[in-house]
């Protein structure tokens, strides 16, 4: 019995309305039949259904059927590898927003913890967990978290923002957020907060100096005033490093962003020596022995140290954060540091680590100084708008006259050069007026309080060893400048934060991009490239000297033809 064999070829034979075939195509069809009979015998002795192939359709199925079938074949595969996607989470398609950056700038998650973040993506459904694993796959959010969890470079910094502390963004720039709609308050606190402690606390220095010291005991200052600014400084410090701890553990990546600012990197020092601060102005009410543990001190330098040899080993081994390429004035507060733990190691009787701390400190002092004073071609220009912060060069040699005066117990002569160094550095930054104005208001102002309060700390002890009366009023007058400049900003450090409530703006110094979204710079030519280029533009330079060396000769044996006879 001839049994006909069940297949799917049948339905690609049926519904044939109309043959339009070539020569070429009634060949093809003819190979084609013969491989469907060979198939069909092969079929018969062992049954199998061939597999489908709608892709490769004969000439002989009609446009009705064979369009049908193709249609419903793209369909279901479009449907199995399109995914849906979340708009703005992660920089997919939103219709409100644009596509890819556009739309990642409206989710401040970005900047978020990576634990917090990978907790909640445990919570999700599998399905859209699938679907976050496959945008990583095909690339739709691969550019813009690198943009963000990447380093971004230190001259990128430069080149893309511009102000005193570098806080403000070009015009021909572009970032990460929404500038129409205001921040969470941890995204906008900066880590320049701290400023404010660190002049509040060399303030309790001043006035503790100034209660104490024979130079201005004629004053009468009682030391209560001393014990209310140390309170005052302990208390603003107690509630900016809870703040800055809560934006640490929510928003880990701003505080990454601003670890790597050339500028804001610096101030992660300042909380340890806020701390050796108020250690130093210890008020008689607490502390009536006047004597420290050594413990406290090991308490606060230990991660100022490990600090340290983070920041300078970048400086000294070279890479994109060489102190050539990173400069700033700003560097001297990590410098400074070094001495202001010298003095404190001193104060509880460790006079060999004070020593030790006074050498790396300024050791580091020297080279900021000439880094700095002489603008190395390979670093970064230092923007106008970064006037301001020249007052931090005043901060490191008044503060390591301190030290070396606390360490050996006596103002001799390394005490008073480096007296006299920030004493006509100071000189020359207060008479150009013009150079420090023309600036908006910021927190990180609060910084340049530090150097003027430390140079009159040092008058001061100066003072007790020449008592004269231009030394006591030296004194007198720099501590005047420097307690008035502390109360200026702090009366307008309140009005800004409760009154006019612009205190805090977007802190759009940690949402550039790592790259720049314009046109990117040209790549350098390699030397394949440029030899070439060499080689034709000597050609050129010898068809030239050529050509004239031949008008010459002409020209002159055209007058040696005229003045022969």
């Amino acid at each position: 019995m001839d049994k006909k064999p069940t297949n799917s070829f049948q339905t690609h034979f049926m519904d044939i309305h109309e043959e339009v075939l070539s020569e070429g195509d009634e060949e093809g069809t003819i190979r084609n039949e013969e491989r469907e009979e060979k198939y069909l015998n092969k079929t018969t002795t062992k049954p199998r259904e061939p597999r489908r192939n709608h892709g490769r359709l004969n000439r002989q199925v009609s446009l009705e059927t064979g369009f049908s079938v193709l249609n419903r074949e793209r369909k279901g595969r479009d449907e199995r590898k399109t995914l849906t996607r979340s708009g703005t989470s992660l920089g997919g398609l939103n219709p409100a927003n644009k596509i890819g950056l556009e739309g990642q700038k409206r989710d401040f998650s970005i900047f978020k913890t990576k634990s917090t973040l990978s907790k909640q993506n445990s919570l999700l459904p599998r399905k859209i967990e699938k679907e976050l694993e496959s945008q990583k796959i095909n690339g739709t959010s691969g550019a813009d978290d690198d943009s963000v969890n990447a380093s971004v470079p230190a001259g990128r910094y430069f080149a893309a923002l511009r102000g005193p502390e570098l806080d403000e963004v070009k015009d021909s720039e572009d970032i990460l957020l929404p500038t129409d709609e205001l921040w969470p308050f941890l995204l906008r606190f900066p880590i320049g907060c701290f400023g404010i402690c660190l002049g509040l606390s060399s303030q309790a220095v001043l006035w503790h100096n100034l209660a104490t010291s024979p130079a201005t005991r004629f004053l009468h200052i009682t030391p209560n005033i001393s014990f209310l600014i140390w309170l005052l400084s302990l208390a603003v410090l107690i509630a900016v490093s809870i703040t800055y701890i809560l934006k640490c553990i929510f928003y880990f990546e701003a505080v990454r962003r601003e670890y790597f600012h050339p500028v804001r990197i610096n101030f992660f020092f300042a909380p340890w020596v806020v701390c050796m601060f108020l250690a130093i102005s210890v008020p008689s009410q607490l502390a009536p022995k006047q004597t420290l543990h050594p413990a406290i001190w090991c308490t606060f330098i230990v991660p100022y140290f490990l600090l340290e040899l983070k920041i300078y080993g970048q400086w000294l081994s070279g890479g994109k954060r060489r102190l050539s390429k990173v400069a700033n004035p700003s560097n001297h507060l990590s410098v400074s540091g070094n001495f202001v733990g010298a003095i404190l190691a001193s104060k509880v009787g460790w006079k060999e680590p004070a020593k030790f701390f006074w050498a790396v400190g300024f050791a580091h002092y020297l080279v900021v100084f000439v880094t700095l004073y002489q603008r190395l071609p390979t670093s970064e220009a230092l923007p106008k708008e970064l006037h301001p912060v020249y007052s931090m060069f005043i901060a490191a040699p008044s503060a390591a006259c301190l030290a070396w005066q606390s360490i050996y117990g006596e103002f001799d002569g390394i005490s008073r050069n480096c007296y006299f160094i920030a004493l006509f550095l100071y000189i020359s930054l207060v008479v150009r007026i013009k150079f420090f104005t023309g600036f908006k208001f910021s927190v990180a102002w609060w910084a340049y309080t530090f150097p003027m309060t430390t140079v009159s700390v040092a008058t001061i002890r100066y003072a007790e060893e020449v008592p004269a009366f231009i030394s006591k009023s030296l004194a007198l007058g720099l501590a005047f400048m420097s307690s008035t400049m502390v109360s200026v900003l702090f009366v307008s450090t309140l009005l800004h934060a409760f009154y006019w409530r612009t205190l805090f703006p977007n802190d759009l110094a940690i949402a550039i991009t790592k790259r720049k979204q314009g046109g990117e710079k040209k790549p350098l030519k390699k030397a394949c490239d440029i030899k070439p280029l060499k080689k034709a533009y000597d050609i050129k330079r010898w068809t030239k000297k050529a050509l004239t060396k031949n008008s010459e000769s002409k020209d002159n044996s055209k007058n040696n033809g005229y003045n022969t006879p």
